[in-house]
């Protein structure tokens, strides 16, 4: 990752080095899996102003030998505590630096807009590294990285401006938006997060070897189709492009078929590992083709 000012006048957290035989045992990742050797790690990064928690029920849905572990941000969650980052390269260096280098099962990364991000630059940043990729990314909610943004930053909006977009978008609950002292909790936050967002700048690379599946919602007037088809063109590997009923937040308001989707499609993806039959019946309805370029 190219080295950015973290802009925000503090320390990334230092992380002890991983150790032969180490795991992901860190105040980042928290798995949630009962079994001792899951056959893949399912890594899930949330959106903007958004906390792992979310993401706490999806173990129900998948067999306990795809372990979904929650990545932990700084400020939200059980880091509330710690300040937010505001660029993402720290924000990725951070976290590929909390993998450990000797990582013994086969991972894959999924998140949703802002987690998507993160998740497609963890993965150039590793390959960078020289270190063990992705087996696949699951990018939900986000324009191809490529594709600039001609909106003008909002992370630094008047408030009223800044909750205005967020009422917008439709993805926080409208009591917390109407109380002030619950404003003054999740704004600098979201904040944080949004100006992560509005400063990413993209450089070309090589495509990633994984291939990458994505998500979208059929309502979504940020993110159309083409957007992303657009990520085809970020992978010499297989693309692939599934839309849901919904807006931005299409992965709560149709979360059961969205969820028996993606589980499909991560159990192909490990059965394709282990060289198994591929059986996609439950996701092929959901089909759109990637562009390559």
């Amino acid at each position: 990752m190219r080295k950015g000012d973290a802009g925000n006048g503090f320390a990334i957290p230092m992380l002890s080095k991983s150790t032969p035989g180490s795991d992901l045992n860190s105040p980042w990742f928290e798995r949630l899996s009962p079994a001792a050797k899951p056959s893949l790690l399912l890594l899930c990064f949330p959106y903007a102003g958004g906390s792992a928690q979310i993401f706490r029920k999806w173990q129900r849905y998948f067999p306990s030998s795809i372990d979904i572990c929650l990545v932990h941000l700084p400020g939200r969650g059980r880091r509330i505590g710690e300040r937010p980052l505001t660029r993402l390269a720290p924000l990725v260096e951070a976290i590929a630096d909390a993998i450990p280098e000797d990582i013994q099962q086969p991972f894959a990364l999924f998140g949703h807009s802002l987690g998507a991000l993160i998740s497609f630059e963890l993965s150039r940043e590793l390959r960078r590294r020289n270190r063990k990729t992705p087996l696949q990314l699951f990018l939900s909610g986000r324009s191809a990285a490529h594709m600039s943004s001609s909106d003008a930053p909002t992370y630094n909006l008047p408030n009223d401006e800044f909750i205005a977009e967020i009422r917008r978008l439709n993805g926080t609950p409208q009591p917390l938006l109407d109380d002030p002292e619950t404003q003054e909790l999740f704004l600098p936050l979201l904040r944080a997060d949004f100006e992560m967002v509005d400063t990413y700048k993209y450089f070309p690379e090589d495509p990633l070897a994984c291939p990458l599946t994505i998500y979208g919602g059929l309502q979504d007037t940020d993110v159309p189709i083409g957007n992303l088809r657009a990520w085809g063109s970020e992978t010499s590997g297989s693309c692939k492009v599934r839309v849901f009923p919904g807006d931005h937040f299409f992965i709560h308001s149709s979360e059961a078929g969205f969820l028996n989707v993606l589980q499909q499609d991560v159990i192909d993806a490990l059965r394709k590992l282990e060289q198994k039959p591929e059986n996609a019946s439950i996701s092929a309805r959901y089909d759109h083709k990637c562009q390559a370029g």
